[in-house]
Order: C-alpha cells, then structure tokens, then sequence
C-alpha cells in the first residue's frame, strides 16, 4: 500500500522510499525511515498537498511524492519497544588549550550557530548579540550568514548565524553554504541550536557534527515548551552520552543565555568534562567500510585539515557529489573511489539497501538510544493547540476565506488605524511648511526648502505609520507560524504554474520588500522553480509602493479602501502567477522538486519581537528620507525650478499656441520638457506629464514617485488646503480639469504596481540568478505589462 492511499486519521508503518536521488535522500533525512511510524493528520483544501505526523513533527508532502512511500497500515494501539542502540565511545585525545597565551592578547572566540530551519537560532543571535535579524516561524528566513560581537566574562564573541538546514549533505544551497563555512572558517565553538521538544530530528543534524569531530555546545532550546508538555530530559546525562554538553535555553526570553556562553568559554578553554569524542556507532557492516576507505583517506597528510577522515568517509558511502568532486582532485582520488565503489556494493548486497538508508536508519538508532536513556515523556500534548487551529486554517472550506480574511484584515488596518497618525503628521509637516512661507524672503532658498525639502520629505513622511503598521502585521504572521499554513494550502495552486509551496513565502516576503524576499528564494532547491520566483516577485507590492496607494486610494476611493488596496495587491500575485506559467511553459523546461517543508507548530510571537521587527524597518525607512528621498527631491525641485523665465512675459499668449502637453521651451522647465517629451507615450493610460516624471522618478526606487509628486504640485502660497491630496485634485490652470481623476489615479497604481522594479531590486535579480540578462528581461517585461494592464484599467473606468 502507498502512503497517498491512507485516509484522515490513518496510522501505517514505512516499510520503504521507492524514489531515488535527491528526492529519496530529503525523504530520509526529514524522518521518513522505515519502521517509523507515519500519521495522516489532513489534506489541503484541494486534497494536495497531504499533512503528516512523524517523529513527532508534521510535515506535509503532495500526492505524488507520498505514492512513493511503501506503508504497510497498523492499529493506532499498537506498542512499541523501545530499543537502546549501543554506544561505541572512545577516550578523548584533545589536549587542553594553554590558557595563558590568552592572557597575553584580547581573547576572541569565534562562535557559529548551526541548527535546522526553525530552531531558534536567529532568536538566540540577536539576544546574544543586540542585533536586530528578523525571525520567522518557518524555514528559509535566514538565507546567508549573519555576523555579530559581543563581550562576556573578558572573551570577545565573533558570532555568526549560519542557514538553517537539516543536514550537511550536498542537497540544498543552505546545507552547501554551511558545509563551506565549516570547512572554510573553521568556528572555534560550534553552538548547535536543537528544540528541546522534538530532539529525535534534531539530533539528526548533531550526529553529522559529531563525526566532524569539532569543539561544539548544543543550545537545547526552547526548553520551556518540553516543561510545558511535561516531559522530564536528563540533559547532563545526554551530553556524557555522546561527548557534547548541553545547556537548556528558551532564545525568545534570554533564559540560559548567559550559561550557554558560559559553557563555550569552557569548551574552548577545554575544561568542560563532559566533552569527549565519540563515533556514531553505523552497525558492523558499514563502520567496516568506513574504516576501509577512511584508512585509504588518512594516506593523505592534508585530507583532514579541514573535515575529519571518518567524516568524509561516510560522506563518500552516502555518494555525496561535493565530497566526491574533492576526492577526485587527490593523487590517489581513483583508487579510493573505487575502494568506495567496492565497498558500497558490498554493503546493500549483505543490508539489502542502499548505503544512506542504513547509515540514517543506524544515527536514528543512536539518538533514541540515548534518549530512551534520557528522556521520559510526559502525558501533556502541546500539539493539540495547533492541530484545532489548523484544523480551520488549513480546512479546504476555511483555509483560502481565512487567508483573504486575513489579508483584508491587514489592509483594513493599514488604512483605516494608519489613517489618525497620518493626519496628524500631515498637519505638522503643513505648519512647518506655512511656517517657512511666512519667516523666510522669497528667493531660490525659500522655495527650495518649502516646495523641494519639505514638499518631497514630507510629502512621504506622512505615510510612516501605514508603513509600521503593516510591518507590524507580516511580522506577526511570520512569527507566529502562519506563513508555513499559506504556502501548505497555496501549494496546489503553485504547483499549477510550475512551483510549489515553499516558492509562495519569498512570494508573501515581497509584501514587505523585494530585495530580501528574493534573496531568501535560495532555499528553493530547484535553479528553474527558484529563477522564476526571483522574477515574479517584483510583482509582489512591497511596500515603497504602499504611500502612493495611501495617497490615491485615500483621495479617490475612500469608501472602499481596503477593497481597492486588496485587489492591487490581489492584481500583483495573479500577474505573477500568470508570468510563471508563461516562464514555466515556453523557457524553463519542468524542473519539478519535493514540496517537502516543515509546518511548525503555532507560537504566540512577543509583542517586543515584533515592535522590535516593526522599528527596524522603518528606521530603515526614515534613513531613506534623509538619504536617497531627500537629494532625489532637491533634484527634483532643480529640474522643476530651473531654467529660470523671464516672469513678465507674456504667458497667456504662448499658451495659446502651446497646450498643456506641448513642449514650450520659453516657459517649460527641464522636469516639464522631459516629462512632455515622454507623455505621448503614458498619455493613452490618463497621465498627465506631472504622472509621467513622477513615474520615470520612481525607477531608482519607488519612494520617490509621491515625493516626486509633492514637489511638482508645490508653490501654490495661496492654497487653503496644503494637503497633497487636494493639490492633486485642483483644476489644472491650463485645462481647466484636474491631473488625476479616479480613472487616472487607478490607472497610475497600477502602472506603478507592475512596471520595472526598483535599482536594488533588479541588482538582486542580477546576484541571485548569476546573470544580467535576467534583469534586463525584468525590466523590459515588467513595464510592458504594467503599460497594457494600466490602458485597460483606464478604459474601463472610463466606461463605468
């Protein structure tokens, strides 16, 4: 029977992965080894993917990767003995360091956390190190190393957060990119970061550190949740077990922080007893091939100068590529791979399976050896929680009306609570702005700091509270575990346009800003899946984009705001779906990969974390105004201001003869000449020229398009109203018309939602995909989307 025949609620035991490769290699890794027991717990709304219980964790897979999975089902009762693996342990021959030639200089100990997606890492990095990294309740948000410094107890940390990954095979970008680091770097401490309340697949990752034979502390975090459950872990004893201490830590409160750093110190100093090196027992017939090929190894005096021999040996019988591409470049790098050839045959031929399956079967054996030794289960279950909300979440009635719902949510408190703030900085930046007018003598300085400064600033300043809010927002959802819920049930959808699930979190990332979002796209393993995801997601509304919604949608559809800020955002996601289907169907040739991701139990992310993740992005926020806004507005302003006319000439008489549109050399100034020039172009969509520069202005980056914008519809001293949304709705002198009306102004969101992203955005496209082809079709493509999407908008409206 295979495992996508199972119904809800059905128990089955794996008997085998019929797959191969990569695929049967993840399948190994994440628990799905035979003899395990396996648990349907739903299926996605529309009935693909599947959510499973194994090894105490849930995961979901899709129907066609399950077929692969042979089970034989069982009564849910049945009993289970378990068995201790033996411990094969031998004396330590780690001499202790000589403290005093650190007395002699700063001491600095290098540090480098390692742990699965989801553990905590990023968490106990930043309350290590004060810094201010991001941390989501899913896998993938720390997609490169991060650094940070710190004092304790007279030692200087250098401490890095490495990619979660789940081992140290040559499977993902994150596991190659940690491999690297080890072996590259070489950390004095390795902290490996474990979650306390699921340690049989955690320590999956700790027994492959082990064989590396480094100096390393595990981090037993979240210790609070294995508390709560009531589950009682002889973690001392654990660590003599298998020569590696272990300190309880819960990173969200700092609790054990200090005694885990204490507990490095020891360890680099070498004086912490329970450090000793052990071997990972494999069972007789593959630690005999292990010896074979590491004693072929070992003939060469620099092949353990990075990874210890033991280690590369089991990585040549699990026919790891990297490690084998390393061999290969050895003198004798033949004859061992053909040792290893030899031996690999002779080791299924006697287990009757491949090498990686015994090898992950016998470290499975290991770790619930020890922890049948260690820990004793408690009978709370704190899963139950996150089974009743996913239980309507994730419900293929509730789960897409809860995800819109949500969305609407969001948008609805961006607009609405952003609304208050906004006013009242809006009136501030009036008074300063009436204040200049008033104190100041006409000239070049006043107006440049009352149109220029104060009207492009401060025009975007306004908006800082929208964007808080929705920061404030994603950050919530991310912390709290829903993410992972949106790409489980958004996966079919993406598997239609040639993607998966996992690819639709860089997708939501995008709601807050493109760069990052596709930066953490590398935790795609598929290149094609992952280069299509880097394209589309300029189409995600960042939030740069978010003061030009507030403004027009605030101005001319006030009574359905969320709705209008819904269906932009709505509009972003179709496009992209409909641009990954076309990549999928004429350029990339089917690239299909496991949709195989971790769905992390809820957590009630803190309220500090996220005001914290909330501040961080709109410093970053206010740092641009005072940076690429400010001198992108005084630019602005120069190119609107100068050349400088003679003020008596006789205007009425040459506007006769040129129109609004009309380039008219004796009174245009550049912004005006250059903005007439493009406009036979953007006319067709309802712009006006001022449209046309505001949109060209927002190539380099998107906040520019309503500072742009205050800054040309500046100078008027006589206004009663100072609030850009009226200036934008006032008749134009020329037309007698205003610039915007409601078909213009959706026509321009839309425009600005889908044309060419920002510099940054395509400089990521260029580093992510290795290739600037790519970001030339970005921009190309992405523009001539945006012009027809907005024409029909325009004509629509128009109609209605």
């Amino acid at each position: 029977m295979r495992l996508d025949e199972l119904h809800t609620g059905d128990t089955a035991i794996i008997v085998k992965i019929l797959g191969h490769g990569a695929f049967r290699k993840r399948m190994i890794e994440m628990g799905f080894v035979k003899g395990h027991e396996v648990k349907v717990l739903l299926h996605a709304p529309l009935h693909d993917p599947i959510k499973y219980s194994i090894m105490g964790y849930e995961i979901s897979l899709r129907r066609a990767e399950a077929h692969l999975v042979e089970v034989m089902p069982v009564d849910i009762d049945k009993n289970e003995d378990a068995s201790d693996a033996a411990l094969n342990d031998t004396a330590s021959d780690n001499s202790k360091k000589d403290t005093n030639e650190f007395h002699k200089r700063r001491k600095t100990i290098n540090v480098a956390l390692v742990g699965n997606p989801n553990c905590g890492k990023t968490s106990l990095f930043n309350i290590a190190s004060g810094a201010r990294e991001h941390v989501g309740n899913y896998s993938g948000v720390t997609v490169d190393a991060k650094q940070g410094k710190f004092n304790h107890r007279g030692y200087t940390f250098n401490i890095v957060d490495l990619p979660g990954t789940y081992s140290l095979a040559s499977y993902s970008p994150e596991e190659l990119y940690v491999r690297k680091y080890l072996k590259e770097e070489t950390p004095d401490v390795i902290i490996n970061v474990v979650v306390a309340s699921n340690l049989e697949r955690n320590l999956y990752l700790t027994t492959e550190l082990i064989d590396m034979d480094r100096s390393m502390v595990i981090a037993l975090n979240m210790y609070d949740e294995l508390k709560r459950r009531g589950d009682n872990l002889d973690f001392r004893l654990l660590g003599e077990m298998i020569g590696v201490p272990v300190v309880p830590t819960v990173s969200r409160t700092g609790e054990g922080i200090s005694a885990l750093f204490d507990t490095v110190i020891d360890v680099y100093e070498g004086r912490d007893e329970a450090v000793r090196h052990i071997h990972v027992p494999l069972g007789e017939d593959i630690e005999k091939g292990v010896n074979i090929i590491k004693d072929e190894l070992k003939k060469d005096d620099h092949i353990g100068r990075h990874f210890s021999p033991r280690y590369l040996a089991i990585k040549l019988l699990e026919r790891d590529r990297e490690v084998e591409d390393e061999i290969k470049k050895l003198p004798d790098g033949n004859a061992i791979l053909s040792s290893r050839d030899r031996e690999l045959q002779r080791i299924e031929t006697v287990c009757k399976d491949d090498a990686s399956s015994v090898i992950a079967d016998e470290k499975y054996g290991f770790i619930a050896g020890a922890l049948a030794e260690t820990l004793v289960k408690g009978e709370g279950n704190s899963e139950d929680s996150t089974r009743i909300i996913d239980a309507f979440v994730t419900n293929k009635l509730f789960g897409f009306p809860v995800f819109i719902l949500i969305m609407f949510a969001i948008f609805w408190a961006t607009f609405e609570i952003g609304a208050y703030p906004m006013e009242w900085i809006e009136s501030l930046v009036g008074w300063i702005s009436s204040v200049v007018q008033k104190l100041m003598p006409d000239g070049a300085l006043k107006d440049l700091i009352a149109d220029g400064i104060i009207g492009g600033v401060g025009g975007v300043i306004v908006f800082l509270p929208n964007i808080l809010i929705l920061y404030f927002c994603i950050s919530f959802m991310e912390d709290s575990g829903y993410m992972a819920r949106a790409a489980f049930i958004m996966d079919k959808l993406m598997h239609r346009i040639g993607l998966h699930g996992k690819s639709f979190i860089p997708l939501i990332m995008g709601f807050g800003c493109n760069v990052p979002a596709i930066m953490s796209s590398r935790s795609i393993e598929s290149r094609s899946s992952r280069i299509i995801t880097i394209l589309i997601n300029p189409f995600m509304s960042c939030s740069a984009r978010l003061p030009i919604y507030v403004l027009l949608v605030g101005t001319f559809f006030e009574k359905h705001a969320a709705l209008v800020f819904l269906g932009l955002y709505l509009l972003g996601v179709l496009v992209a779906m409909a641009t990954a289907k076309l990549l999928r169907t004429f350029w990339f040739k089917t690239d299909e990969t496991p949709f195989v991701m971790e769905l992390p139990p809820y957590r009630i992310p803190t309220l500090k974390a996220s005001l914290r993740h909330m501040w961080g992005k709109g410093e970053q926020y206010l740092k641009k105004m005072g940076g690429v806004i400010l001198v992108a507005s005084i630019i602005v302003w120069a190119l609107d201001y100068f050349p400088l006319h003679d003020k008596t000439a006789d205007v009425a008489t040459v506007e006769t003869v040129a129109g609004d549109n009309e380039i008219n050399p004796k009174t245009d100034s550049y912004l005006e000449m250059a903005g007439k020039f493009v406009n036979p172009v953007m006319e067709p969509l309802g712009f006006h020229w001022r449209a046309s520069v505001a949109a060209l202005a927002g190539v380099p980056a998107k906040e520019i398009v309503v500072s742009t914008l205050g800054v040309l519809y500046t100078g008027d001293e006589e206004a009663e109203d100072s609030a850009l949304s009226a200036r934008i709705t006032a008749p134009n002198p020329n037309t007698g018309l205003p610039d915007f009306t409601a078909a213009a102004a959706l026509s321009f969101m839309i425009f600005i939602l889908l044309y060419c992203p920002c510099t940054a955005t395509v400089i990521a496209i260029v580093k992510e995909t290795g290739s600037w082809k790519y970001g030339l079709f970005s921009v190309v493509y992405n523009t001539a989307v945006a012009w027809l999407a907005a024409f029909i908008a325009y004509r629509i409206m128009l109609l209605i």
